[in-house]
């Protein structure tokens, strides 16, 4: 079919190279329009916190952020001072819309102060609907007027998570177009020593510009279908980047190869997509399956991920066995023209006496040794993944500057708890009077790990009602998670049952708590779809058992390292702090783990795919294994190596975006590919192989006859 489509491609290769020219044209529009048209919400549907913060948000006009907190410190009882209520109200004032306020002198409720009374806290609830950027546009206006209106001898501080993110100047960063072409400017160094000429240089670039764009322009006809988050933008640019030029790369490498072994260029062709080509579609199909394993996520922003993820390698394969093939057809042989590097990066040489072909011996001469040392180096990457913590930083651990830094500070020094800052909220409804609410009050003040609650008189409409809760711990910390749990298993049936009415826990923490449920509730499902169908997939394509269960197995370990380099990195702190200006979060955020399983698990298997396929083809014209193995990392270690670096240096830049969640995800990607090109690709996978020696290639009949192959008895 490939040798078909090579053929059909090169008759019609001015219309092939149109087409993309028209799509890619038309991405560049997309993608400027798509600014628009963007998904920024973290939405979970169904589970109970986030429901009951709509609810909340319905009646009220606001409930699905964290409050700011404003913070009065003063030598005195604070409630004594003249003008703290005006210094508030005019603060609330200046954010537009429906702004909730929970204070003392609205409730006289010992909640909102220190034990001496020196210090108060007033919480001030934004309106409308939580995204990606949390900070409201009047925030320094805000604080201008809580410094102006306090009182004399009173020391005044506007904190919270927006006032902390905002702090840390991350709101803005270098745009995706910047990142791509910081990108695309790494890759085209690392090719140039690849291939050493302009034309081979160009090859790989074109089809990832033209990728790219495409995939925006789906993207955007997407938008029209369902919601796309706009996190999407950030992969499409960057890991589009990398692995439409790790397809390109694999396909110029063999034409390259093939050109000096066929007389035309049509036969060089013809030969690389047959086989080349088949490697790019399996790679594109594990890629794949990792995406699409997010429609199982019962989450409209993960699934948009999946399902706008999912057209980055469908995108980069078709401009692989298409454009690529075109545009090749048209150099041939000129495609070793223009030689910018010195000779020994353009001419062929066998690859058997260059550096991978002199590994490929060592290996195979101790291959248990090298097996030991790989697992030996997999331990010790891997051993910080067993303590991740998948949840949002807590507040003291987040990087703050300035007002906000000073105001967490003054809320420690004062003995005030740290949930002050994500308080629970319950939402009571039908029936919500002022005695139904102090029981409730009442209830949460004897709850343990509760420092006190409030039932602000102005958090009352109709037969509904609110009561804010001050957890003794951050809203974000592992101690919450039991306060939570009780309060949901305990304390709420209990209420319903006393008072008769629909009592619910709202509130910035357990929605958070939720979605870490929503996620990783379901992940066992999604893990066992990936394995399951990229286990079928492979054995199918290297016509094997054993090597595709062990790719699999061994892209658990690159997993599992990834996460580990992450946690060492960005949880416990080490160089966290010196090359991105992050502090230990103690925590890694809920949803990266996740996003680091969908994409890495496809991209690192293109590694085994284009070394296996290339040891299979080897093994299938000799019969010799030791010989297909050397052969097989002998011609595709150069090729896996530069793969690798590009994606790497892509996702190194990716790292420059804004946000630590943007940071933590692409140093996973980046890490991981980097020791799945290295550990798991160059140690253990052929050592592995050598191990195995002829069960690499069991195939039983009745398998075969299913998968539709030829069977391998051994």
């Amino acid at each position: 079919m490939l040798a078909n489509l090579a053929t059909l491609v090169m008759r019609r290769r001015w219309i092939v190279i149109g087409a993309w020219i028209v799509l890619t044209f038309a991405g560049a529009f997309a993608a400027g329009q798509l600014s628009k048209r963007w998904f920024e919400s973290f939405s979970i549907p169904g589970f109970p916190a986030y429901e009951a913060n709509q609810r909340t948000l319905k009646t009220f006009g606001s409930g699905e952020q964290a409050p700011l907190v404003a913070v009065f410190t003063t030598d005195r009882d604070i409630t004594t001072v003249p003008g703290v209520q005006q210094a508030i109200d005019a603060t609330a004032k200046q954010i537009p819309g429906n702004v909730r306020v929970g204070s003392w002198f609205a409730t006289h409720s010992n909640a909102y102060l220190s034990k001496d009374r020196h210090a108060m806290v007033a919480t001030i609830y934004p309106p409308g609907n939580a995204n990606f950027d949390p900070v409201p546009k009047t925030l320094k206006k805000m604080r201008a007027t809580l410094q102006k209106a306090a009182p004399d001898g009173v020391t005044v501080h506007l904190t919270g998570l927006a006032a902390i993110i905002a702090s840390q100047g991350e709101s803005s960063g270098p745009s995706v177009l910047t990142e791509a072409l910081i990108g695309g400017a790494g890759a085209l160094i690392i090719l140039l020593f690849v291939f050493g000429t302009l034309p081979a240089v160009a090859m790989p670039l074109l089809v990832a510009m033209s990728s790219i764009l495409t995939t925006f322009l789906c993207v955007y006809g997407l938008t029209y279908v369902t919601h796309v988050s706009i996190i999407v933008q950030f992969l499409v640019a960057l890991v589009g980047l990398g692995v439409a030029i790790d397809y390109a790369l694999l396909v110029v490498f063999r034409f390259r190869e093939e050109l000096t072994t066929h007389d035309t260029t049509e036969e060089a062709l013809v030969e690389t997509m047959t086989h080349a080509g088949r490697s790019v579609i399996v790679s594109g199909s594990t890629v794949a399956i990792g995406l699409v394993s997010m429609l199982l996520l019962p989450l409209p922003f993960i699934r948009s991920i999946g399902l706008g993820g999912m057209l980055i390698p469908v995108v980069s394969v078709l401009a692989s066995i298409t454009l690529l093939p075109a545009m090749l057809s048209l150099l041939g042989p000129k495609i070793n023209r223009l030689r910018v590097m010195p000779k020994k990066f353009v001419e062929p040489h066998s690859p058997e006496d260059g550096f991978w072909g002199r590994w490929s011996r060592v290996v195979l001469r101790r291959p248990a040794l090298v097996f030991v040392i790989g697992v030996a180096i997999v331990a010790v990457v891997i051993s910080p993944a067993f303590h991740i913590n998948p949840a949002d930083a807590q507040l003291k651990d987040q990087p703050a500057h300035g007002d906000a830094a000073a105001g967490r500070a003054a809320i420690a020094a004062a003995g005030l708890p740290a949930g002050v800052y994500l308080p629970y909220v319950m939402l009571v409804e039908n029936g919500a009077s002022p005695t139904t609410l102090a029981s409730v009050v009442d209830r949460l003040d004897k709850t343990p790990g509760i420092y006190g609650a409030a039932a602000p008189p102005a958090w009352r409409n109709g037969g509904t009602g609110l009561v804010e809760a001050f957890a003794t711990d951050d809203g974000n910390s592992r101690a919450s998670r039991h306060t939570i749990s009780s309060l949901k298993d305990d304390v709420l049936p209990q209420l319903q049952a006393d008072l008769k009415d629909r009592v619910s826990l709202g509130g910035f923490a357990p929605e958070a708590r939720d979605f870490v449920h929503a996620v990783y509730g379901k992940f066992p499902y999604v893990l066992l779809f990936v394995l399951v169908l990229t286990f079928v997939l492979l054995m199918r394509a290297f016509r094997s058992i054993l090597l595709p269960l062990k790719a699999v197995l061994l892209n658990l370990v690159s997993l599992g390292a990834a996460y580990g380099i992450v946690v060492f990195i960005f949880q416990d702190g080490h160089g966290s702090k010196a090359i991105w200006d992050l502090a230990a979060t103690n925590a890694i955020i809920s949803w990266i783990p996740l996003m680091i399983f969908a994409f890495l698990f496809g991209i690192s298997m293109d590694y085994e795919v284009f070394i296996v396929t290339r040891v299979r083809e080897e093994y299938d014209e000799t019969g010799d294994t030791p010989h297909a193995i050397a052969h097989g990392l002998a011609r595709t270690g150069k090729l896996v190596t530069s793969a690798s670096l590009v994606l790497m240096f892509a996702f190194f830049t990716l790292s420059t975006g804004p946000g630590p969640d943007i940071k933590q995800f692409a140093i996973g990607l980046a890490a991981g590919i980097v020791f799945d090109a290295t550990v798991i690709r160059a140690l253990l996978v052929p050592a592995t192989m050598q191990l195995l020696g002829k069960w690499n290639w069991w195939l039983p009949a009745p398998v075969a006859r299913i998968l539709r192959v030829a069977p391998s008895e051994v």
